[in-house]
């Protein structure tokens, strides 16, 4: 059962199908975000995302690519602005993840 898309989707649908990067803030953090995955877990939106800049609750992203992915409360995402710039991904993404049960909507595989 799906319940009413915050405004934030929108934004992260249309970077997810443009392959577009998005500067979003998320639990008071800047970040800039490549969306994979939008769907829902237990009802409530989420988005997979690859995180390319900004802050994480660790302080710096992480050096391995691997490691940058992020799973996120859509209800959560704030100020979603599409951003010029390359798209990025990793050579582990799967759109098939815990933090998400029900799918909307994934990019396939990556063009890196």
């Amino acid at each position: 059962m799906t319940t009413s898309r915050p405004s934030a989707w929108a934004v992260l649908e249309q970077a997810l199908l443009q392959r577009r990067p998005v500067a979003v803030r998320y639990q008071g953090r800047e970040r800039i975000l490549c969306p994979h995955v939008l769907g829902y877990k237990n009802g409530r939106p989420r988005v997979l995302a690859y995180q390319t800049g900004g802050a994480t609750s660790q302080g710096r992203l992480p050096d391995d690519p691997r490691q940058r992915w992020r799973s996120m409360f859509v209800d959560e995402v704030e100020d979603p602005v599409l951003k010029d710039g390359p798209w990025q991904s990793a050579p582990n993404y799967s759109p098939s993840t815990s933090g998400i049960d029900e799918v909307e909507i994934a990019i396939d595989q990556p063009e890196n």
